[in-house]
């Protein structure tokens, strides 16, 4: 799915990330991005850019966004192939 909101919402940085990763983040919902919801939690999402993966909850009016984390790319990348050999053994 593609997540699309106003580039004039409210997003709440609870873990004090730097103004230039909130600001892509809104950059990033302003044109568009895809997001995987998260199956265990009610409007929880995963967005994704070239470097970067963000987690976030959406409030359900859509007026506010929780910045609940944010990480390397490369680093979600490694934890899913460690998760893949956790599997098969």
């Amino acid at each position: 799915m593609v997540l699309r909101l106003s580039e004039n919402l409210d997003i709440d940085n609870l873990r004090a990330y730097p103004a230039e990763t909130v600001e892509e983040l809104r950059r990033l919902l302003a044109v568009g991005v895809p997001a995987h919801t998260d199956p265990h939690r009610d409007n929880f999402y995963e967005l994704e850019n070239d470097s970067r993966v963000f987690y976030i909850h959406i409030s359900p009016r859509g007026q506010k966004v929780l910045l609940l984390a944010t990480w390397p790319k490369d680093r979600a990348a490694r934890l899913s192939r460690a998760e893949s050999r956790d599997a098969a053994d």
